[in-house]
């Protein structure tokens, strides 16, 4: 990758700044109140104030952060909407676990040294001693 594309990526764009108020009620989670502003710091009025919400949900691995986006013109719209759309978030992120892990189960298991032949000797597959390999089984 050359300087110039690094560069160019960390390039914050200035018609899209906000700035950033926390709301929280210390016990369910958090709101984030996206202010638009301009690149002197000015409230920009052309643009619509963004909420967001913050809050974790307890898996098997520890507390995992769920974000998600508020609908609402107000604060008060953004609180009276936080718990549903924190379900939803909740259980949009646990079909996507549950989605993850089909697929990690479903991924083929390959010994090293890749597949074992199969083809039938003087007794056939499985004949005498077993499949021939005998290595270990990895994970991927």
């Amino acid at each position: 990758m050359a300087t110039d594309e690094r560069e160019a990526e960390a390039k914050m764009d200035v018609n899209s700044l906000y700035r950033e108020e926390m709301i929280t009620d210390r016990k369910v989670g958090v709101i984030r109140r996206m202010v638009p502003i301009t690149s002197d710091g000015a409230d920009d009025p052309a643009r619509a104030v963004q909420y967001v919400g913050q809050a974790e949900i307890m898996t098997n691995m520890g507390p995992l952060p769920i974000s998600f986006d508020i609908p609402g013109k107000t604060l008060a719209d953004a609180v009276a909407g936080f718990p549903q759309a924190a379900t939803e978030a909740v259980e949009r992120t646990v079909e996507q676990l549950q989605e993850m892990r089909r697929q990690q189960a479903s991924q083929l298991v390959v010994p090293q040294g890749g597949m074992p032949n199969l083809g039938g000797g003087p007794a056939g597959p499985g004949g005498p001693g077993g499949l021939p390999g005998g290595g270990k089984i990895r994970m991927p």
